[in-house]
């Protein structure tokens, strides 16, 4: 398969040639070794007649000397190695020469031959008789001698070597094999120049064609009317010529299509920027009135109110929860489908994200009469602790949401020597059917929800999950029967533990003491938001000064002193940030007062700068609850470092 064509058609017409050979060789040194052979057999037959015949008198008149004689002449013959000659009682009259049988072959009356391939010697062996005499008297009439049978009188055994005729074979062998040779070496030559005017010609197109599979298409090759691959080349000549054509037209089109699609691709890019431009500012500002929303219904149910209005007001607290719960969801999908969140992957303790989900849940399982359980773990993980979070806490609201009666769990197992560990959320729930196990990760897609009723979801939860453990690179899996319950599974990479000071970001939601007398500062420029925020902390005996930027925040400092206590927003005005803010009100003051940050913006990087700059940050809305418990956690961190 590796040869090429001109060894292809060398060995075309080198084969024929060769069986020929071959064949024309063994036939010709069956026949001459067959003919040797027997040619061979009936010279020394011939040879041990003769010394039989001339015997006969010698045994006869037992005439040893001139037997001796008879057997000493024949070694004169070429191959005969040894005569013996015995008497009709088998005892050896005479012998000449050497002979290589040790004993003699039996003695029957009859010719016999035996060869022997050890000694290399043929073993002959010849009766001797009396010859028939017929006396004839003078009337010409029968003599009494008549018809008897001739009387055995010895035997002459004679050894005829072979090696003569093993020297014919060999030669002749030479012999075959050099004509054999001399054969293939005439068919050799002469297929070479057959082939050379089969093969030249086939291999100037393989050479063209060549050329052109490796894009030269500008190869002609003019040939002339008796070449017997003329019409084959004139096709290639035309076919380059209507390949490059196309080439040059295609290249113009690609050419076109290349400048299209930058075109294309930066009008995308464009696209791109202006969507994550309007994600950020549209994130921003429905955050705004909706944290400022969220504030105000806190504040109004703090007041006094008659049965119906308390009512109204429960509603109302529960449209903007609901409000607050869409635009999460809504922010969160669109991020994803713009890419705009970046996974900042690190060691992540489990546990601490269990305490954060069984803070956040408990209340709501208790509520529906459900036994929560969350299985304490020492594991740690190589995750983003915020997104993972995410993840774990829209899988628990929704195994609380889906389960009427029994129990919901969240556990993690990390099996030994596997390097892998695997989150699992189980709930007895309602359950999930085969047919519906892919469509319920599509956005809006919910299972037995047609009318939309916004207490079971909205359909966005078991999108993002998906979509956010695929950011993470997590496997991520759906077992459920309808009926039968729920399990989620999530699988992460083991990490090694980092042990560290406790983030401010684990809120203690059973934080006691009061916040009352305590002195806020408050740097927001939004009106609304300042206002709910300011109305808020007042509720919970707060005594809280509003400022709108970082300097009006240290003037304030010189008339009232310094805050226990900095609630800043992370967009200030002349483009100042609440970091700074923050920052500039510690130098001032001269020690770490205990702080955080608030804003409408979820973007990675100013995760990360509140996490460098040690605050923690709430992301708007921002539930009143979860403000009162990191408050007063905060508060009782700072007092106890003093």
């Amino acid at each position: 398969m590796m040869l090429d064509i001109r060894s292809r058609m060398l060995l075309a017409a080198l084969l024929p040639v060769t069986l020929v050979a071959l064949l024309l060789a063994a036939v010709f040194l069956i026949l001459r070794v067959g003919d040797n052979e027997v040619t061979h057999h009936q010279r020394a037959r011939s040879l041990i007649r003769q010394v039989a015949s001339a015997a006969e008198y010698g045994i006869f008149s037992a005439n040893t000397s001139s037997l001796q004689t008879l057997a000493t002449g024949m070694l004169r013959e070429a191959d005969v190695r040894s005569v013996t000659i015995l008497d009709v009682r088998g005892a050896v009259l005479v012998r000449a020469g050497k002979a290589a049988h040790s004993t003699l072959p039996g003695l029957h009356g009859i010719e016999s031959e035996l060869s022997d391939a050890v000694i290399g010697r043929d073993v002959l062996t010849q009766p001797v008789t009396s010859a028939q005499v017929v006396l004839d008297d003078v009337q010409d009439r029968p003599g009494p001698l008549s018809g008897v049978a001739p009387q055995l009188l010895g035997h002459v055994v004679m050894e005829f070597s072979r090696d003569s005729l093993n020297r014919r074979e060999r030669e002749m062998l030479v012999a075959g094999l050099a004509i054999t040779l001399g054969g293939l070496l005439f068919g050799g030559v002469l297929a070479v120049l057959i082939g050379r005017g089969v093969v030249s010609p086939i291999m100037r197109v393989s050479r063209m064609i060549e050329r052109i599979g490796g894009g030269d298409l500008s190869v002609r090759h003019m040939s002339a009317q008796n070449d017997p691959l003329h019409d084959l080349q004139d096709g290639l000549n035309q076919m380059a010529a209507r390949l490059e054509s196309g080439r040059d037209d295609l290249e113009q089109r690609i050419a076109g299509a290349t400048l299209e699609l930058r075109e294309k691709k930066e009008e995308a890019e464009l696209a791109t920027l202006a969507k994550s431009r309007f994600l950020a500012a549209a994130s921003h500002d429905l955050r705004q009135p909706t944290h400022a929303l969220g504030m105000f219904v806190a504040r109004l149910g703090q007041l006094p109110h008659d049965e119906e209005s308390r009512h109204l007001v429960n509603n109302l607290d529960a449209s903007v929860r609901a409000l607050q719960d869409l635009l999460d969801g809504l922010m969160d999908l669109s991020k994803l489908d713009a890419g705009a969140i970046q996974a900042l992957v690190a060691s992540t303790s489990v546990n601490d994200i269990f305490d954060q989900i069984r803070q956040a849940m408990m209340p709501m399982a208790i509520d529906k009469g459900l036994r929560f359980r969350v299985r304490p773990t020492q594991v740690w993980v190589q995750s983003d602790p915020h997104l993972l979070q995410r993840i774990l806490l829209n899988l628990v609201a929704n195994a609380v949401r889906y389960t009427a009666h029994g129990s919901v769990l969240i556990a993690c197992r990390a099996p030994t020597g596997s390097g892998r560990a695997r989150i699992e959320v189980w709930d007895s729930g309602i359950g999930i059917a085969p047919e519906h196990h892919g469509q319920v990760f599509k956005e809006f897609f919910q299972v037995g929800n047609s009318e939309r009723d916004r207490t079971k979801g909205l359909g966005l939860g078991l999108n993002i999950v998906e979509r956010t453990a695929h950011l993470l690179s997590h496997p991520f899996y759906l077992r459920s029967s309808l009926g039968q319950g729920t399990r989620f599974t999530l699988e992460l990479p083991i990490a090694l533990p980092v042990f560290a000071i406790p983030s401010a970001e684990t809120i203690d939601t059973t934080a006691g003491g009061s916040l009352r007398g305590l002195n806020m500062l408050v740097i927001e420029d939004d009106a609304l938001a300042s206002e709910s925020l300011v109305g808020l902390l007042a509720s919970w005996g707060c005594i809280v000064t509003s400022v709108v930027s970082a300097p009006a925040a240290l003037a304030q400092m010189s008339l009232t002193g310094e805050p226990d206590v900095i609630i800043s927003d992370y967009r200030l005005p002349d483009g100042a940030n609440g970091i700074e803010a923050v920052r500039a009100v510690r130098q001032i003051a001269g020690h770490e007062i205990a702080a955080c940050l608030i804003s409408g913006d979820t973007d990675q990087e100013l995760i990360r700068q509140a996490k460098e700059a040690g605050l923690t940050l709430l992301h708007k809305p921002v539930r009143p609850a979860k403000l009162r418990s990191l408050l007063r956690s905060i508060v009782r961190r700072d007092a106890s470092s003093r």
